[in-house]
């Protein structure tokens, strides 16, 4: 049984080295106790209001913007304490722009950044888990840890070694108990089977007895008489303790698919079934019954209610036939009414326009602007005749006035130079 614990330990930790689910695990483990050297849950989870951080929570996947709002302000705590100043993020920021935030600043501290962005925003896996111990280490460097020597004490050295033998001693002694217990249920196994067999009683009971026997002295012989006490070096004993005692722990589990374990989970889910299953009864048989009589009540109801309405609806029915043909017969004659309605709205506008016509004619014979027009314009004609006249007159006066002071003036000059008219210039004379 301790081989087979042993080579089952061996093997999980074989996938743990290789496979991918226990890496985070452990990832998150060593980020929790650096986590804890830098008193994160003093100076942290106070300042933040956020709880302490289980041993999965950046392992596991859960809520995902929890986890991303936690992982964002860690960062920004680790790297206020290596003196880089981030803006705190707040729960209900754009995750693309707090994610190229962080990475900015992961360089800034040298810090590889050689992952796709989209690993940060889910808030889990190795990814975070790797920045955040990346930072929890540069954050340890930057407050000045350092590791010390461990200080053993003696005293305190021997009372472990002396609880840790006798945690062993007990555990051997129950495995022991469990192993004798294991036993008596193959005797009684092996009791029941002979028994059912058509061998000799007398024979069976007596081999089973000595069944039981040699196996409670065999148990006994591997009891141990007295506590254990080593004196050899604290040290080297501790490490041979820290070596040996996972191999020694048994842990001995129900099987589920034993069908004893069946058995028991059966009868156990009978008895309670059976304890309640008289006051359950006795309750749904109260809810039956109040259950009838209120749908007898609510038929009797029914029959009550028809019977003092089947007069109005009748009468209802006979009115809902004669809404139906007096509707049928306005329908057909709403279709005659806008026809006519039709003509008499053509019929309108065409007397509308003969009166604004006849209207317009009647204006134009009534009207006496066109005579007052005339008679201007006669006015005007002979005012203008008038000052033709008057310019004419003028006109004929100025030539008259103009040719008599020609022929006075050649009057005067022919007295003046009494010229001889002969027959050469008679003809000058007379033009003149």
């Amino acid at each position: 049984m301790a081989e087979g614990g042993e080579s089952r330990r061996r093997s999980d930790a074989e996938r743990g080295a290789s496979g991918s689910p226990f890496i985070p695990i452990m990832m998150m483990e060593d980020l929790l106790d650096k986590l804890k050297l830098l008193d994160y849950e003093r100076k942290f989870c106070k300042a933040y209001e956020i709880r302490p951080l289980s041993r999965h929570h950046f392992a596991l996947a859960g809520d995902s913007s929890e986890q991303f709002y936690h992982f964002a302000s860690l960062v920004c705590w680790m790297l206020s304490l290596q003196g880089k100043q981030m803006e705190r993020v707040q729960e209900y920021d754009d995750p693309n722009a707090t994610v190229a935030t962080i990475i900015t600043m992961l360089k800034a501290v040298s810090v590889p950044t050689n992952f796709p962005p989209g690993r940060l925003k889910v808030g889990h896996g190795e990814t975070v888990l790797q920045v955040l111990d990346k930072l929890a280490e540069s954050s340890l460097t930057a407050t000045n840890f350092k590791w010390r020597q461990p200080r053993h004490d003696d005293a305190a050295m021997e009372s472990t070694i002396d609880d840790v033998v006798e945690e062993l001693v007990l555990e051997d002694t129950a495995e022991v108990r469990t192993g004798m217990t294991d036993f008596d249920e193959i005797a009684d196994e092996t009791a029941l089977a002979i028994d059912a067999s058509d061998d000799d009683d007398d024979d069976e009971t007596l081999g089973r007895s000595d069944l039981r026997q040699s196996m409670l002295q065999g148990s006994a012989a591997t009891q141990p008489k007295e506590a254990l006490v080593s004196h050899a070096d604290a040290t080297e004993w501790r490490m041979e303790l820290e070596r040996v005692v996972p191999a020694l722990k048994v842990h001995i589990r129900a099987d589920e698919k034993d069908w004893r374990v069946h058995s028991q989970r059966i009868a156990r889910h009978k008895t309670e079934i059976e304890g309640k299953m008289a006051d359950t009864k006795q309750q749904l048989t109260k809810l039956h019954g109040d259950v009838q009589k209120s749908l007898e009540k609510m038929a009797a109801r029914e029959k009550y209610i028809n019977a003092q309405l089947s007069l109005p609806l009748s009468e209802f029915r006979k009115l809902n036939d004669t809404v139906a043909e007096t509707t049928g017969r306005y329908n057909g004659s709403s279709g005659g009414v806008t026809d006519l309605t039709r003509e008499l709205s053509s019929m309108t506008e065409e007397l509308e326009s003969l009166k604004a016509e006849m209207d317009e004619y009647g204006a134009s014979m009534s009207d006496a602007a066109p005579l007052v027009k005339l008679k201007q314009s006669l006015n005007r004609l002979k005012a203008d005749a008038v000052d033709a006249d008057m310019r004419a007159g003028v006109l004929e006066h100025v030539l008259t006035t103009n040719a008599m002071t020609k022929k006075s003036k050649l009057q005067r000059d022919l007295n003046i130079a009494r010229p001889t008219i002969t027959s050469s210039n008679y003809g000058e004379f007379n033009t003149v």
